[in-house]
C-alpha cells in the first residue's frame, strides 16, 4: 500500500491545477508547440510560488529621526522629506506619492503630532493671499461713513422690516 505524503499531495494538486490553466489558455489563444513546455513550466512555477509564499518579511523598520534632525527637517521655506530627503513647500503631493498621509509619515517616522505639513513662508503667503481676497472677513451691510448717500432715503414713519416669514392670511 502507498501512503501518500501531504507534500506529494500538494504538489499534484498544484501540477493539476496548472495543467488546467494552460489548457483553457491554450484552447483560446493560438501557441505554437514549442512554447508548450515553457508555458507549462512557467505556469507550474508560478502556482508553486504562491503556494509557498515562504518567510513573509517583516516590515521594513525606518530610522526614525534624532530631535535635532527633525528641527533641521522645519526651514521657514520648505519641510525636508525623510523620505527621500528633498525640500518641499508642502508635503501632501509627496506623501500621497509614496502612499502615506500625515499622520502615518508622523507614525512611520515619530515625528510629533504638531509637526506641520506646509512650509512657514507657504502657510503666511497663501494667508495673505486669502486676506487680500477678502476671505475670513464679515460682510458689512451698513454703509461705511465715507459712502455716498442716495436720493431715496428710507423714511422715518417706515416700520422697521419683521424678520422670518410673513404670517398667513386668514
Amino acid at each position: 500500500m502507498q501512503v501518500v505524503q501531504p507534500d506529494a499531495e500538494r504538489d499534484a494538486q498544484i501540477l493539476n491545477r496548472a495543467m488546467d490553466v494552460v489548457v483553457a489558455y491554450v484552447a483560446n489563444n493560438p501557441v505554437q508547440a514549442s512554447d508548450l513546455p515553457g508555458l507549462m513550466q512557467s505556469v507550474h512555477a508560478t502556482f508553486a510560488r504562491l503556494a509557498n509564499p515562504g518567510p513573509k518579511p517583516d516590515k521594513p523598520e525606518f530610522e526614525k529621526p534624532s530631535p535635532s534632525a527633525i528641527r533641521r527637517s522645519i526651514t521657514p521655506g520648505a519641510l525636508i522629506s525623510f523620505i527621500d530627503g528633498k525640500p518641499y513647500q508642502t508635503l501632501k503631493r509627496h506623501l500621497t506619492k509614496n502612499g502615506l498621509d500625515i499622520e502615518g509619515y508622523r507614525a512611520r517616522y515619530g515625528l510629533p503630532l504638531d509637526y506641520p505639513s506646509t512650509s512657514a513662508n507657504y502657510s503666511a503667503t497663501r494667508a495673505e493671499l486669502a486676506r487680500n481676497m477678502g476671505l475670513g472677513r464679515k460682510v458689512n451691510r451698513t454703509p461705511q461713513a465715507g459712502a455716498v448717500e442716495t436720493d431715496a432715503a428710507p423714511s422715518e414713519e417706515a416700520a422697521p422690516r419683521r424678520r422670518g416669514r410673513p404670517p398667513k392670511a386668514a
